[in-house]
């Protein structure tokens, strides 16, 4: 159990990721590759990221050399996510260049103790190891994490969109008691279920960043090290794999309305920054009852998903909803320049 202690400092600096980190994203998708918890939500994503390290010629050293630094469920050197991933991935392998070499010798040596090096990590700390270890996250982030964030995007801003809802109706305490099963708020303490070691962790007024990850599966994580800038990383919600939509000649343009009928593109355009049952019933003019049963097809189909919020139920869109509201909004302007285009 890790315990998180605030103090009312630490509730006004406690923050939301506002998009996919790319290093937090790296480390959990490697932990997956690890593990066959939570494999059905990213089957898709499995099989795919296979094949494309296969074909790419890199999986054997991604197995050999960047898996055994990414230990599942023991520890993993905090100097691979570093705080400066939030600015985007240059900015995070920039940060781990600049890592004070003793810092990672260091690191490296805990880990050690827990897991099976491979025998190039004691290079890293070095001007050429490290060098040679920014190039393959960059290699595998290039390979698997990169063709699939809008798909992630999407899934963070539907978190979002949960949690800032919770946030209006109770303040960043009402934000924290609803972070899910794993997390327990208990004024002014955070209890989190954890991997590692029971221990506790005092904020002392440096407040608490929230990374929600895509790629995590169960316990979320943290830094070993407390004297690092607080972060959370923790796993969204992921939904069970759904079909595609046939993409036919094209993306849907005007098509979205003769597809879904004009109530339900209507439900799906107004659930796109999120929002109740009573506000998409307002938003298009329909009774609170068949508001919901729009949505409950658009649910089914895959769409959008929704999840209690107090009194109310909030929906937002899954990944497949947000890339097709995504090809109608691209055609329309797509026709908007050129009249001519079909």
């Amino acid at each position: 159990m890790l315990r998180i202690h605030f103090t009312d400092a630490d509730l006004a600096r406690t923050r939301l990721a506002d998009a996919p980190d790319p290093l937090w994203e790296i480390a959990a998708s490697l932990h997956r590759f690890q593990s066959s918890r939570g494999r059905w939500a990213f089957a898709d994503w499995f099989g795919t990221a296979r094949r494309e390290l296969r074909e790419q010629g890199i999986g054997g050293g991604i197995r050999t050399q960047l898996l055994p630094l990414y230990s599942k469920g023991v520890y993993f050197p905090d100097f691979l996510t570093p705080i400066q991933s939030a600015e985007g991935l240059e900015s995070g392998l920039a940060a781990i260049l600049d890592t004070h070499p003793r810092r990672m010798a260091e690191e490296i040596g805990r880990l050690s103790r827990s897991a099976a090096v491979p025998r190039w990590a004691a290079d890293i700390p070095g001007a050429n190891g490290r060098q040679d270890l920014v190039r393959m996250l960059r290699t595998y982030h290039d390979a698997v994490i990169a063709p699939h964030w809008e798909r992630m995007q999407a899934r963070i801003e539907a978190e979002r969109a949960t949690r800032f809802r919770a946030m209006m109706t109770g303040g960043v305490e009402g934000m924290l008691a609803g972070l899910g099963p794993t997390m327990r708020w208990e004024s002014p303490v955070l209890y989190v279920k954890y991997p590692a070691e029971d221990r506790d962790l005092h904020l002392n007024g440096r407040g608490l960043r929230l990374v929600p990850s895509y790629f995590s599966w169960g316990a979320p994580v943290s830094f070993a090290d407390p004297d690092l800038q607080p972060v959370l990383s923790y796993p969204v919600l992921q939904e069970p794999p759904v079909a595609s939509l046939a993409a036919g000649d094209g993306p849907p343009g005007k098509a979205l309305t003769a597809l879904l009928g004009h109530a339900r593109a209507a439900v799906l355009r107004t659930v796109a920054s999120g929002a109740t049952t009573g506000e998409i019933a307002r938003a298009i003019g329909v009774s609170a009852s068949s508001a919901s049963r729009h949505a409950t097809v658009l649910r089914d189909a895959g769409l959008i998903t929704s999840s209690r919020n107090g009194a109310s139920v909030l929906h937002t869109l899954t990944p497949v909803g947000a890339s097709l509201l995504g090809a109608a909004a691209r055609h329309a302007r797509q026709r908007a320049a050129d009249p001519r285009r079909t």
